[in-house]
């Protein structure tokens, strides 16, 4: 049994999650699920990043605390996190005092070392992003990411000598081909590098929500500094459960935050003495209708609202089926209802549905007992869960899903060219009840192959199909009227 330790970007908790959020947290599920049914050791993390000058204001514009006020939002995060069955191990808030205890020892730390220094700072500064940009990194004097005037900001601020690693973390990442991916990711960040890295300010004192320096009361950790940790912090570092799961197999992230997590990340590890994580994998955003998800132009959809009108494994399934991991992915309703219809309830739901009326007509709902003689089949079934296995292994989630649709539209295709009626009419039972096993097995393969994908349905399907005997409920998915669902 292999370790296996996946980590999702923490959230920050400034508005309720979108599907955006979901579409991380889902992903990571799926790989964390399949790990799990291979018979690893998995530890799959997630959380909220609740610090920085962005909380404060909107807390302040509520008239709430701080701590009030993330206390109900990440709350709302945990909610939708248990209707989409997300299986974490640990949900990581960076206002818990073990996180803030493990901050301030690993900033003490580089700071003994010598990595950390005192200086003045000034720059611009985008509270969204809680960074500072160079005038060559804004796009028409905006914050390239959220598209909105930057602060000018001039305050003394603590340093970290993120330069000194500058070298050492391009070297690894040349040399390990895995660490960033995609490759378009990787040479993203392979060129960023190159043009030079400049230390990192890594304290507050303009403004008091965060986690107070060991050595200097006035200042707070920059939240970026506070939240990567988080990924050591909730193994308890340098704890036992740490030296059981560390270095992260994967640290899943958007592509806005690749160079927090491929060039500050590393250097906070190497300056600690920490290995390093074996791989970083971002994937794309999700837009809604070809626009960017933007609360403010109206832009956005509720998750909750879709996993409460469709389900949540029909939410999940749309997105690991629709979207090339790794690449930006576009959402819209009709297009779901159209996925949910033809793949869910045509093809996965009839065939399920089809065979146990079967089972139930022809055998008084008893499962019969053959060998499956028919070549062509034995072989499909045989190869069927190494060719998903092999998909999963590379995170080719929609290749995985596109190889267990093909069992599934060839047994559907196999009912409509036995006609098992037929075999009735002849009273042919021995190849009637090859028939239904090979129906029955292949229900049961394609059970266990989508149980990452949609867990629910996985075992809805089981309870129905039984052992020996079946217990046929309602169909998996009824079909949705689109005129109705857009009223």
């Amino acid at each position: 049994m292999s370790k296996f330790y996946i980590t999702t970007a923490i959230d920050y908790p400034s508005a309720p999650p979108h599907i955006g959020h979901v579409y991380e947290k889902v992903c990571a599920d799926v790989i964390a699920r399949w790990h799990r049914n291979a018979g690893d050791d998995v530890f799959f993390s997630t959380g909220t990043d609740e610090h920085g000058l962005k909380i404060q204001r909107y807390a302040s514009k509520l008239k709430q605390e701080p701590q009030e006020f993330v206390d109900k939002m990440s709350g709302e995060f945990i909610g939708l996190w248990e209707k989409l069955n997300i299986s974490y191990d640990s949900f990581i808030r960076t206002t818990q005092d073990g996180h803030m205890e493990i901050v301030r020892d690993i900033f003490k730390k580089i700071y003994d070392k010598g990595d950390i220094y005192k200086d003045w700072y000034e720059g611009l500064y985008c509270v969204d992003c809680e960074a500072f940009y160079a005038e060559k990194d804004l796009k028409d004097s905006l914050c390239p990411v959220h598209n909105k005037k930057l602060e000018e900001i001039k305050e003394e601020s603590y340093f970290f000598n993120m330069s000194k690693y500058q070298e050492k973390i391009l070297e690894h990442i040349l040399d390990n081909k895995d660490f960033v991916r995609p490759e378009t990711r990787r040479n993203e960040i392979i060129n960023r590098i190159k043009e030079g890295v400049r230390n990192l300010s890594v304290s507050r004192s303009s403004f008091n929500w965060g986690i107070r320096l060991p050595m200097d009361e006035k200042h707070i950790i920059f939240v970026w500094f506070d939240a990567l940790i988080n990924y050591i912090s909730v193994l308890g570092y340098p704890q036992e459960r740490f030296k059981r799961y560390w270095p992260a197999d994967i640290h899943l992230i958007g592509k806005d935050i690749l160079w927090f997590h491929a060039m500050v990340w590393p250097a906070i590890l190497l300056a600690a003495d920490i290995e390093l994580p074996k791989s970083i994998f971002v994937h794309g955003f999700i837009n809604i209708k070809g626009e960017k998800i933007s609360k403010s132009k109206g832009v956005t959809v509720d998750p909750l609202e879709l996993i409460n009108k469709y389900g949540a494994d029909a939410l999940r399934y749309f997105l690991l089926r629709e979207i090339r991991f790794g690449e930006d992915g576009d959402f819209s309703e009709g297009a779901f209802i159209k996925r949910l219809n033809s793949d869910l309830a045509n093809d996965l739901g009839n065939f399920v549905y089809r065979t146990l009326t079967m089972i139930e007509k022809y055998f008084n709902g008893h499962i019969p007992a053959a060998v499956i003689a028919d070549g062509r089949w034995k072989q499909k079934l045989d190869k069927f869960s190494d060719e998903v296995n092999l998909h999963m292994s590379n995170l080719d989630f929609n290749l995985a899903l596109d190889k267990i649709w093909e069992l599934i539209n060839m047994a559907n295709k196999y009912i409509e060219d036995t006609k098992p009626w037929n075999l009735v009419k002849k009273e042919n039972i021995d190849a009637l009840q090859q028939f239904i096993c090979i129906l029955v097995d292949a229900i049961r393969k394609i059970s266990h192959a989508i149980s990452p994908f949609m867990p629910q349905t996985a075992k809805s399907i089981l309870e129905q199909i039984g052992k020996d005997v079946i217990r046929k409920g309602k169909p998996l998915f009824p079909r949705i009227d689109i005129l109705k669902s857009e009223n």
